[in-house]
């Protein structure tokens, strides 16, 4: 694939990603026996009723709705008006039974997501209203088991839960027997769809995540537009379509703690069993504005991730490390092709405003090296990163046809590193010091 052959194909999947459409009917939740302390029971009965009648729209008015677990259902749209707040209760017991999820990537039963659907169709959450997690210092974020999110010793945290986890999935344990939840420290995701089609998030603000924020699993034609989302807790990633086929995500805000964006596609062993790509994702005119990765491209990588298109975004602010970060290692393996970046602002990047790096986590200590391969990036104007690229391939699986051009790099703090690349093209490209 080619340039122009690539932005081709990426305005054809704009145009194919359409946002699912509803009947107009309007089941409002204050109609379904909610109260006060919790509308947990209301969502359900709203979200069924709409669902029963053949699809609609499920509205939130204004005002603050404490509820556990909400479940969506197919053909029903989670409409949030403006001065609507919907505030996930801090009880882990609220996300229970436990669910066919992913935990960072590996397949288990865990706590239910707060806005979960499996295996439904014609699905949204839109309005201007709130998706508020409660998450912070005194919940979900010390399950993560740093002091830095109110973790303190002597507390329970995750890290036997994810052995565990990454234990049965190295000894292909089967997924119903993976179950976590009651009495285990997994942290849930806040919107979750698995194997849906045609998912739409739209205009919705979101905080205080326990962890990922919009996590699509195995998922097909998912749209996320005009969210702002600003959760900075630890493992707080803003998007990670996951294992899914034709994802547009566009005009989004990300403020938060790990990566704007990451695409990925199952992890080490239970990614080669499942063995499904990442593939046809657009991410267009978004502002990512902290911490790691703008657009990040891992570390799950098993499954294979391809045919990702960036344009007119913005990466950049105190703290945002990355730009575009393809990250993996031989454990992960997988392959990652056909990357196509263009049009960028980037603005005081602490680290590289490219950043391919076969050695990231684990580094080359598996057998399963990832091919990259056809990445290309045009037209990135940057003021201020460490280097404008680095990228570092094996010496027996070099990265492959590796494209910058026509950008400028002002501001720049030490050389660039290409080490292990076969077919690399820098042209037209201006790279000025730091001059502190």
């Amino acid at each position: 694939m080619n340039e122009e052959e690539a932005w081709r194909y990426a305005d054809e999947l704009r145009e194919r990603v359409r946002p699912p459409e509803f009947p107009d009917r309007w089941f409002d939740l204050t109609e379904f026996g909610g109260s006060g302390s919790t509308w947990t029971g209301a969502f359900h009965a709203a979200i069924e009723a709409c669902h029963r009648a053949g699809g609609g729209h499920v509205r939130v008015p204004p005002g603050t709705y404490p509820t556990g677990a909400i479940h969506l259902l197919s053909n029903v749209d989670l409409h949030v008006e403006a001065g609507a707040t919907i505030l996930f209760s801090t009880d882990p017991a609220d996300y229970l039974p436990a669910v066919y999820t992913r935990f960072s990537a590996i397949e288990c039963y865990n706590y239910s997501p707060f806005i979960y659907a499996y295996g439904q169709e014609n699905i949204a959450i839109t309005g201007s209203g709130t998706l508020d997690g409660g998450a912070g210092p005194e919940h979900w974020w010390p399950w993560v088991g740093t002091p830095e999110f109110g973790w303190r010793p002597g507390t329970p945290h995750e890290a036997d839960d994810w052995a565990a986890l990454q234990r049965m999935a190295a000894q292909n344990v089967p997924v119903e027997e993976r179950v976590f939840g009651a009495g285990h420290y997994l942290r849930p995701n806040l919107i979750q769809p698995y194997l849906c089609r045609n998912v739409l998030v739209e205009g919705v603000r979101v905080v205080r995540s326990p962890m990922w924020e919009i996590h699509p699993v195995r998922c097909e034609n998912v749209l996320v537009r005009n969210v702002a989302i600003h959760s900075r807790g630890p493992n707080n990633d803003g998007c990670d379509p996951e294992s899914c086929r034709s994802v547009v995500i566009s005009g989004c805000v990300f403020d938060v703690g790990d990566d704007c964006i990451a695409i990925k596609a199952g992890r080490g062993p239970d990614g080669r069993r499942v063995g499904v790509p990442c593939e046809d994702v657009l991410i267009e005119d978004c502002d990512m504005r902290y911490r790691y990765g703008s657009v990040a491209i891992g570390t799950d990588t098993t499954g294979g991730i391809r045919n990702v298109f960036v344009r007119r975004c913005r990466w950049g602010g105190p703290g945002l490390y990355f730009g575009l970060y393809i990250k993996t290692n031989s454990v992960r393996g997988g392959f990652v092709e056909n990357v196509f970046v263009k049009d960028i602002e980037i603005s005081g990047l602490t680290k590289e405003a490219v950043s391919i790096d076969l050695y990231h986590g684990d580094g080359h200590t598996g057998d399963e090296a990832p091919l990259i391969r056809n990445i290309n990036v045009a037209g990135l104007r940057s003021d201020r990163t460490r280097s404008a690229y680095l990228l570092r391939g094996y010496p027996e699986q070099p990265l492959r046809e590796i494209t910058i051009r026509d950008s400028s790099f002002t501001g720049v703090l030490r050389a660039d590193v290409a080490q292990d690349v076969e077919g690399l093209s820098v042209t037209g490209v201006t790279v000025a010091a730091s001059q502190e």
